[in-house]
């Protein structure tokens, strides 16, 4: 018994130590020897020697903890997860802890401690969206290829547009913060009109070239086109990063782009936005600029993008990517799976 404790994953290491100490005594080491083997102090030898000589193998495990018996059995605990994970209530999308502490009878502390121990949090929902591009892992490689080792002689651009930046007002004037008291806005506004921004971001230096327009059309995407081919030095290839919408590929911007061949465009996957790093600056302006901005009219909200815009080119930050092709497919694997699993 004492070798199938040492052995067994599932025993506790201090169960597995103290066989060791009898095995070791047993095999005839004195108490300094056994202690040295196993690197503890002469007193837990002594210590664990007499008890297994008093009360033999009892004497190795864990006496009873004082206190009260345990209300709540294996069998409580297992019936609260298998709810949890397989059932829904009739009047709400998830449980609470009062909701399931009513439909077990336990108490609500006692589902709040089950569900932290197994990491449950029904409250809780992420979003996640798996491109169904055939080409994912291809055009994969291709964008992060051009993150992580750009060609020589060439620019890198991550090219987006902002499309319906809202020109908003508030209903009332907006009340400063003062000591004790944060910033007040009414929750209601008022719509002022709509703007379009296309930007280029630079991957190597993080300056942003940008381009506003009213409407959002293949026509103004050329325009944008047509200015980055300006602002670019022309002993320069260009590689523009992209994603799929229409506008992108119409036959009028392929035929803008058989005249100007330094030009080429690499798609991100369909539904992978977040691999275009332009998506990042476009937060960046929207938390710091854009959300709690009050302007009354399209004019003004277009004055303060371009404003907040020079400031950025002033001192720009590069967004550094950090994952290699091969670890981005790893990263979706699990939700693959879990899809799979599911059926659908």
């Amino acid at each position: 018994m004492l070798q199938s404790w040492v052995r067994r994953r599932s025993s506790a290491q201090s169960l597995a130590l103290r066989s060791r100490i009898v095995l070791e005594s047993a095999d005839g080491h004195a108490i300094a020897e056994v202690a040295r083997r196993l690197g503890i102090t002469t007193d837990t030898v002594r210590a664990w020697r007499r008890r297994f000589l008093e009360r033999r193998l009892d004497g190795l495990r864990d006496e009873p903890r004082p206190g009260v018996p345990r209300k709540i059995t294996d069998a409580d605990v297992e019936r609260v997860i298998v709810k949890t994970l397989e059932e829904t209530l009739k009047d709400a999308t998830h449980w609470s802890t009062r909701s399931m502490a009513a439909a077990t009878g336990m108490s609500q502390s006692a589902i709040s401690r089950i569900w932290r121990a197994f990491a449950l949090q029904p409250h809780r929902a992420e979003t996640f969206k798996l491109s169904r591009d055939p080409l994912f892992i291809d055009k994969v490689r291709d964008v992060v290829g051009l993150y992580l080792d750009p060609p020589e002689r060439a620019l890198v651009l991550c090219v987006d547009e902002k499309s319906q930046i809202q020109a908003l007002d508030r209903s009332q004037p907006v009340l400063p913060m003062m000591p004790g008291v944060p910033e007040r806005r009414s929750h209601d506004y008022v719509r002022a009109g709509t703007t379009t921004l296309f930007a280029a971001l630079e991957v190597a230096t993080g300056k942003v070239i940008g381009s506003l327009h009213r409407r959002h059309r293949a026509v103004e995407f050329k325009k944008f086109l047509i200015k980055l081919d300006k602002e670019v030095p022309a002993d320069l290839q260009v590689h523009l990063i992209l994603d799929n919408y229409a506008t992108h590929k119409v036959p009028a911007i392929k035929t803008w782009l058989l005249a100007h061949p330094r030009s080429h465009l690499h798609f991100t996957p369909t539904g992978s936005s977040w691999l275009n790093l332009v998506e990042r600056w476009f937060a960046e302006l929207t938390t710091k600029k854009l959300r709690r901005g009050v302007h009354r009219s399209v004019q003004a909200l277009e004055r303060d993008i371009r404003a907040w815009l020079a400031d950025w080119n002033e001192d720009p930050r590069p967004f550094v990517w950090t994952k290699t092709a091969d670890e981005i497919p790893d990263k979706v694997a699990p939700y693959c799976r879990r899809i799979s699993d599911s059926g659908h």
